[in-house]
């Protein structure tokens, strides 16, 4: 394909236009930063080349346009803008870039990750200005293949279950050969993402193939380590546990061909001929079932949870944490907006399903009389359990090995810029604190005076990350590094107003001690659990 949109000569010193290694692009300088949208990293993964590891974009000549956003990868509907996309042709990234480049010192590079399930979302979506231009950094925001497009496999096919993953790596390579160019450093590169992206982050750093593409990772609402009982999540939905991130060859074997069959290729010698032949709108009825990432093979030799262990990860210094009620947004969406609410007469059936021979200790400990509604019951037990329980294991990974600096976002105010039933209390829920970093899909947000200064200080506290590795100066709120052999660990709450940045006691607040004395609820029950499942599905 042809990306030279226009024909224009270079003017010289136009701080609009950048020389890549492809080609040069124009972008719009704007108050404060240069904007550069939908820059092609890859080409586009379409016909043959679908199911195939990046290959390079064609070089250009004339100048490219990149004063708007590029396509949006292969999905029915963009979290946030409920856009919908049909092309194959969206492996473009965005550059955000202070407008300050009187100095010589090239800027840190922060390159982002967006979550959206693994199966929708763009980099598009997110606006770094506040980001790049309080925190003196260039931030890339990228696309990636999504969902069926990403983590389709197939016996025989090279690269299964990982296109999408291999996908960033194209990018952090296309920043290593070309951030310069744009006034940023890419002998300091930032890495971090939230939600399926953090567990992007955390794949790069176990995958041999990331190893030296970044120096810094920054894992928000990740959960690399997470096991998901029957229903806890999704109502009646077994076949994302025991991992919500990372699936064997065989699983991926399995998936794959009943998918293939499904959609009409049900020839073993001729499947992959024909899925590549599928047109985008058959193939995306498949997405959500492929949002997992295969192991055991180049990009993931081993399985990542037994890797981030065993400490067999890149030493990179690490932020980590999530939101303070990180479930809400998920019982809001799959429970109450679905027309299933969790009732006080399902509570003790549905912990049952979940947690069998524990179910009555965790009725006890988690009482509906302590909550406003069962579904906020519901949303406590899966927080705690499925993420908080997790993240600290991850934080105490990360902590023997690498600096690590953890943290909590706990606004429970914050905007909601997804719907939540009426009289359904957000909280600090999944996704909140991204709205403080980001100008998502350029929806108007109305903080209040408090929230703006969190807003500051978290983007303070990543900038100073991305810098130097630690996220302190001598003008912000202390924020230890995470000891795991402290009687607390050290665990940064952020929230507004006075006192809302500091310590909070994670283990307490969560009832870590609680999860972690239910013996019975450990990875290898779910394991065997699972195994019969399957065995009856």
């Amino acid at each position: 394909m042809n990306h030279a949109k226009a024909t224009e000569r270079i003017p010289s010193h136009d701080r609009a236009v950048v020389q890549t290694d492809v080609g040069p692009v124009k972008g719009n300088v704007l108050k404060g930063y240069r904007l550069f949208q939908g820059i092609p990293y890859a080409a586009a993964p379409a016909g043959e080349l679908r199911w195939q590891s990046p290959q390079p974009v064609k070089a250009w000549t004339n100048l490219f346009d990149a004063t708007k956003p590029g396509n949006l990868c292969p999905q029915e509907s963009a979290i946030y803008s409920g856009v919908a996309s049909l092309t194959e042709d969206c492996l473009n990234l965005n550059v955000t870039v202070p407008n300050s480049l009187d100095n010589k010192k090239l800027k840190p590079v922060m390159v982002w990750l967006h979550g959206g399930g693994g199966f929708n979302g763009a980099g598009s979506l997110y606006n770094a200005r506040r980001s790049a231009v309080d925190g003196d950094v260039m931030v890339v925001t990228i696309n990636f293949r999504l969902g069926i497009f990403s983590g389709f496999a197939y016996d025989g096919l090279q690269g299964s279950g990982t296109f999408g993953l291999q996908d960033q790596q194209a990018a952090l390579q296309w920043v290593k050969r070309n951030a310069a160019a744009f006034g940023g450093d890419p002998n300091n590169v930032t890495l971090f993402g939230e939600s399926i992206g953090a567990v992007s982050v955390a794949a790069h750093l176990v995958s041999p193939a990331a190893k030296g593409l970044f120096h810094r990772a920054a894992i928000q609402s990740g959960f690399p380590l997470m096991d998901v009982p029957t229903g806890t999540l999704y109502p009646n939905v077994p076949f994302l546990f025991p991992s919500l991130a990372w699936m064997t060859k065989e699983e991926g074997k399995v998936m794959g061909s009943q998918a293939a069959t499904d959609l009409g290729c049900n020839d073993p010698k001729t499947a992959l001929l024909c899925m590549r032949k599928l047109p985008v709108k058959a193939l995306l009825a498949k997405s959500p079932q492929f949002t997992r990432f295969e192991f055991g093979n180049n990009v993931l030799p081993e399985d990542p949870v037994q890797a981030l262990r065993g400490g067999r990860f890149h030493r990179v210094p690490v932020i980590n944490g999530g939101t303070r009620d990180e479930a809400r947004l998920f019982v809001a969406l799959f429970f109450d907006l679905a027309g299933q609410p969790v009732t006080e007469r399902a509570y003790p059936d549905m912990l049952k399903k979940a947690f069998g021979a524990a179910a009555d200790k965790i009725e006890v400990e988690y009482s509906l009389d302590d909550y406003a509604t069962p579904s906020i019951a519901w949303a406590s037990v899966v927080t705690d359990r499925l993420w908080s329980l997790r993240t600290m294991q991850l934080n105490e990974y990360f902590a023997k090995h690498v600096p690590t600096y953890a943290y909590e976002f706990a606004d429970r105010n914050a905007p909601a810029v997804t719907p939540f039933p009426e009289g359904f209390p957000p909280g600090a829920f999944h996704s909140s604190e991204l709205a403080y970093q980001f100008d998502i899909a350029d929806t108007a947000i109305n903080f209040s005076k408090a929230q703006r200064q969190l807003a500051k200080q978290m983007n303070r506290y990543w900038a100073n990350f991305a810098h130097s590795g630690n996220p302190n100066d001598e003008h912000s709120p202390r924020w230890k590094k995470f000891d795991t052999n402290a009687v607390i660990p050290f665990v940064l709450s952020l929230a507004p107003g006075e006192g809302g940045i500091g310590p909070v006691n994670y283990s307490d607040e969560h009832r870590l001690d609680f999860w972690r004395s239910i013996k019975a609820d450990d990875r290898v029950a779910m394991l065997n659990i699972l195994n019969k499942e399957l065995v009856h599905m």
